[in-house]
This record gives C-alpha cells, structure tokens and sequence, in this order.
C-alpha cells in the first residue's frame, strides 16, 4: 500500500487501517486507473477518493448531484484541514469567482462540482489550465436511464474520458442491480475499469415489514416509544402533506419531529437538519428529498409509512440507519393503496413506455419484497445478485415466522373468476 495514502489516513482522517477494498482502490487510482465502486451506505465510499486526491499532484474533481452533500463534506474536510471547496448555485458571484482563483492558483486538494456547471464550456475551459488528480463521479446510478435517481446530465459525463483521457476517473454508488452497473460502464465509457462489489449485506439491520392495518400512525408510536424514545430516527412518508401531517401529530406525542420536504423553504430545511445532525433523539420526517449524503452514523431506524417505489429506493433509505455498525431497525408499514398511487405517479409522468415499464417493473418487485415469506435479507440481497446461504435470523420472517398455506385452489378460483368477468372488474 502506498505509504502516502496511510500516512494520510492515519494523521489526517484518524483511521488507523482501510476497511475492506479501500486499499486496493485508492492504490488503483494513484497509479492512474480507473475504478467502479460499489459500496452500501457507511461503507466509507468517500475516503476511495479523497486520499488520492490528496496525495496525487494536483485537485481532485468530484462530480456530486446534491448542493446538500456537498456542503456537508466540504464542511467536514476542511474541519480536518484538507484544502476543500464547492463550486454551485448556492455561491454568489463573488465567492464563485475566489473558488475559480485558488483552483487555478493550485491552492486545493478537492473541488466539489454540480455536473450542470461542470458541464459548461467555461468551467471545462478552466479544468484545461490546472493539474488534475483525478475525476470522481459520486452517485453513479444517476447516469442509468433505469436507476431509481436519473439525472439527464449525467450522460454528458463522458466527455470527461474524452477531453481528458490521461486523468483516473471514479464512479461510486451504494445502489445498483446488474442492468445499473453495466449502464454506468457504458455510458460513462469505463469499460477498462476494474469493478470493486462490496458485499450489500448490512447485518446489523433489522428489516421489519407489515401491511397497514389501518392504524399505522399509531404502530409507528407504539414502535418509537416501546424501542427508540430517545433515538434519533427517520420517518419516510410519500407527500408533503403526510411529511407534515405526521410530524406534527409526533410532536403532540412528547416527541421531537421535524418535516423535512421540497416545499419548506431552503433555509428551513437546512436549519431542520442541523439540529437532526447535531441534537440527540431528533427525528427527522421527509420525502425521498431527504437523506442523499447525510453522514450521521448513529441513526437508531428507519421507518416508512409508505411502501417505496424500488428496492433500490429502500435499500438506499433503509441503509441510512445503523452507520455506526450498532444494532437498527427498518420498520415499514405498506398498503396496496401505495402501489395504486405510486402506479397513477408513474402513469403521469412524462417519461417514455419504456422508462414507465422499467419502473414498474421494479414497483411490482418491491412489492414481491413486501410480501415476502422467506427471510427479507437473503431476498433483499438475491436482488442484487448476491447470496445469502443461510436464512439472517434478524429480520421479521425469520424472527417470527409467518403462517403459510397452500393457495394454489383459491388462485385457480381467482383466476377464473378474472377470466368468466372478462376482466371488467378492479
């Protein structure tokens, strides 16, 4: 390993040794190759770039989709001394302007990019007139047409191996079935790249899920206060409307309930997750806008009150929880009146048939999911095209198995019934 990147790690990030293939990808970078990275949520992605940013000869350039996650580990790296800044919408022209001197005056270690601005013919210009250490593309599955977070600027990214082919490139993502990784290689054109799959595997989760009675408000109460009163939690619910709804109704429990959504106003949002990040037993009530890069590593559960649109979507929510490698909870309560809804949220979007079918796809697995009545784990893991030999022994299912009987008349009847009607009844 190179003495470099340990000494770096041990004096600057406080580690004493890498975990897992840390080691063999930051070697691969320094020498000045490419690497795909798939790692889940806490499995310490950042460090894969960060250190060979610091150690290789000129600024790292890393390619990031949210102006939270940006500020959130530009903030912790200059907090350890690394010379770290982010070039986005949030700057004014001014402060814009002071990032672009010190780039060029060679003064940083780290640039953090929108791939928008990164984009530009002026700031690809400017990456022309200084050193580069390398490229890192950080949330790779944005790229995937087929991923659960596409972003259309990511496709452009390309242009990066062909404007500068000498320069290692990284892409990371905690998320992505084969169909995902291989549209990241494509795309991004690293079909040289040595691929680097860390297990999916997050053992000290404990995944429970249960369709809603009708009463999962107060399931999810009695699950707070009987497990985690004075945890810090995130609760994931699918409108803004429910977000606050839920929050409030936390709140009149005794509880601390923050909403967390797209239509509080930017400066409210951050306040709400400050006090999440840096308060005890705060929890923390969002839409999917929530979460991306959200480094607090004691995060005690997860829950949602309604059914996520992918396994991809709750794997990623779900693996917020437990950073720390300590026991945590994915609590979910689903009803069918969530895929009637996330169906009529996909119908109306104006995505293309085939983009439409993919989702659904992936909403009927997710649901196939839900539905489990083997162990959660080993399916959550099958999906990413991993085994699991053994059923997990911490999960719902295998805690407390479930009563199963053979359907297979009641379906033929059910079937039937479908076919006689003519299928005209919903």
């Amino acid at each position: 390993m190179n003495d470099a990147a340990l000494q770096t790690l041990n004096t600057t990030f406080g580690y004493t040794e890498f975990r897992g293939s840390q080691a063999a990808i930051i070697q691969r970078l320094i020498e000045g190759n490419d690497a795909v990275v798939l790692m889940p949520t806490g499995g310490g992605k950042s460090l894969c770039y960060q250190i060979p940013s610091i150690v290789r000869d000129g600024v790292g350039i890393v390619i990031s989709p949210l102006i939270a996650l940006m500020h959130d580990q530009v903030s912790a790296l200059q907090q350890l001394g690394v010379k770290a800044a982010y070039l986005n919408s949030s700057l004014g022209a001014a402060e814009a302007t002071e990032v672009e001197n010190r780039l060029l005056a060679g003064q940083l270690d780290l640039l953090y990019v929108a791939p928008e601005r990164l984009m530009t013919p002026g700031f690809l210009g400017l990456l022309e007139q200084i050193d580069i250490a390398l490229f890192a593309i950080d949330e790779a599955h944005c790229v995937s047409q087929w991923g659960h977070d596409f972003r259309p600027e990511y496709i452009q990214l390309s242009i990066l191996h062909e404007r500068f082919p000498q320069i290692p490139r990284i892409a990371l993502t905690a998320t992505a079935d084969e169909p995902t990784r291989k549209e990241i290689i494509a795309r991004l054109d690293l079909s040289s790249a040595q691929q680097f799959v860390a297990s999916f595997d997050r053992p000290n989760i404990c995944y429970r899920i249960a369709q809603n009675p009708g009463n999962a408000r107060d399931a999810l109460l009695r699950f707070i206060l009987n497990e985690h009163e004075h945890d810090a939690g995130i609760v994931y619910c699918l409108s803004r409307n429910k977000v606050e709804q839920t929050a409030e109704w936390l709140c009149s429990k005794g509880l601390t309930a923050l909403p967390y959504h797209a239509g509080l106003s930017a400066d409210l949002r951050r306040k709400h997750q400050q006090r999440f990040l840096m308060e005890e037993g705060v929890i923390i009530v969002a839409t999917i806008a929530f979460g991306m890069g959200i480094d607090k590593p004691d995060v005690r559960f997860v829950a949602h009150l309604n059914m996520p649109k992918s396994i991809e979507a709750y794997y990623q929510e779900t693996g917020r929880a437990g950073r720390d490698g300590l026991p945590a909870d994915a609590w979910m309560m689903y009803g069918l009146q969530d895929v009637i809804k996330l169906k009529q949220m996909m119908d109306g979007s104006e995505a293309d048939e085939k983009h439409k079918r993919s989702e659904q796809h992936k909403l009927q697995s997710m649901l196939g999911f839900c539905e489990l009545t083997s162990c959660r784990r080993q399916g959550l893991l099958r999906y990413f095209g991993e085994q699991l030999d053994q059923p997990c022994g911490n999960c719902d299912t295998c805690l407390s198995p479930v009563e199963t009987w053979d359907a297979t008349v009641v379906a033929q009847k059910a079937l039937s019934a479908v076919h006689r009607t003519g299928q005209r009844f919903g």
